[in-house]
């Protein structure tokens, strides 16, 4: 993490969408030193109030009100909706017109759309407008990436994703709401994780294919969900990437349920369960010799952390840390126009399984132009 600012006061916070999420988001705002949590909103008058009650903040039911009578920096959209993005677009475009930087839950939206179009106006408004792609915001990543810095990995030569659910047939349960029983609702919601991480590490995808399923039993429940991705990818310098996720139709093997190997020229590492595992192989050395299934003595990061939840306060302090010092818009980590990109690449996805797995080039990205006003790089 960056170092924090001195002699700045909190920002001051107001969440919108007061569910599981909006309620994580609250209290990691209540456990930073960076924040201020000043008013949660929601729209069912019940789960403001309650929301409210547990963080000692004040309610409203309109995202209008709570900007007619706070003074916030920070509006946090923590809505879901259809294939849980649908109810992103509004606030955060309402909390941008007032002049507010936002961070937004992921997916950014699930319409492609909509999402260009917050991503113009935070240009626009020159505000920061941040997405919670928080898989990468651990001591695991950060390490891998300092192997990568040092150059103990050195050219890239492949990547390995394989993320999802635990489960199966005798586990598995419909769910009718059309919210979620859509098409491409898994792909939407969920892949927005992995190629966030798959482009922190290689950087962007210029070419994707995909051949995706569900299985009989989800058929036979007329489940509409397309659970099952593979997804091979070539990244822009040449790096080649695959993309293995389910939605809880088998149960995973090696490396649980979230695993990220990268391949390079000088060394090896690979992520499991996100933030709990970090295995790094070096490369040999001339002169050694191993035989098959032998190597160098790997170096094992494990942080003993398994729950996934402590990603939320470390990637939202991130954001807040980089509002604090004013970092140029094009520096903001996990940035709104990281988000789109992950979502051009889904609808690289979902074209390419549409058409059979034909080849797709994803929908360029909309150019930095950075600011004339600020010296860094």
């Amino acid at each position: 993490m960056k170092s924090q600012s001195k002699n700045k006061a909190p920002l001051r916070v107001g969440v919108v969408g007061m569910g599981g999420i909006g309620n994580t988001h609250a209290s990691a705002h209540k456990q930073d030193p960076l924040s201020k949590l000043v008013a949660v909103c929601d729209v069912v008058k019940d789960k403001a109030t309650a929301a409210a009650k547990t963080h000692g903040v004040k309610a409203y039911t309109s995202l209008k009100e709570m900007l007619a009578h706070e003074d916030l920096d920070i509006v946090d959209v923590t809505t879901g909706g259809y294939e849980n993005g649908s109810w992103h677009f509004e606030p955060t475009m309402e909390a941008l017109a007032a002049g507010k930087h936002v961070l937004c839950e992921k997916p950014l939206s699930n319409d492609i759309g909509e999402a260009r179009e917050m991503v113009r106006e935070a240009e626009k408004r020159k505000l920061y407008l941040g997405c919670n792609l928080n898989h990468y915001f651990t001591p695991t990543a950060e390490r891998a990436r300092k192997y990568m810095a040092d150059g103990q990995v050195g050219e890239l030569i492949y990547l390995l994703f394989k993320v999802g659910f635990n489960g199966g047939e005798e586990t598995y349960g419909f769910n009718p709401s059309p919210r979620f029983n859509q098409p491409y609702a898994h792909m939407k919601a969920f892949l927005t994780h992995p190629f966030s991480v798959m482009r922190h590490f290689c950087g962007d995808i210029t070419h994707v294919q995909s051949f995706s399923s569900r299985p009989g039993f989800r058929k036979n429940k007329g489940d509409l969900l397309v659970s099952v991705n593979s997804v091979h990818v070539t990244f822009a310098n040449g790096t080649i990437g695959y993309l293995l996720s389910q939605r809880g139709d088998a149960v995973w093997g090696l490396g649980g349920w979230w695993s990220c190997e990268v391949a390079g020229s000088k060394g090896s590492f690979c992520i499991e369960n996100c933030i709990e595992r970090l295995t790094y192989w070096p490369a040999p050395k001339p002169g050694q010799s191993f035989g098959l299934g032998q190597g160098p003595t790997p170096e094992i990061l494990d942080t003993g952390i398994k729950d996934f939840g402590v990603t939320f306060p470390r990637r939202i302090h991130a954001f807040l840390e980089d509002v604090t010092n004013g970092v140029p818009r094009d520096h903001l980590r996990s940035s709104a126009r990281d988000a789109l990109a992950t979502l051009e690449y889904i609808w690289a996805v979902i074209e390419s399984y549409e058409q059979g797995g034909v080849l797709v080039r994803p929908h360029s990205l909309p150019p930095m132009h950075g600011d004339p006003k600020t010296e860094r790089i």
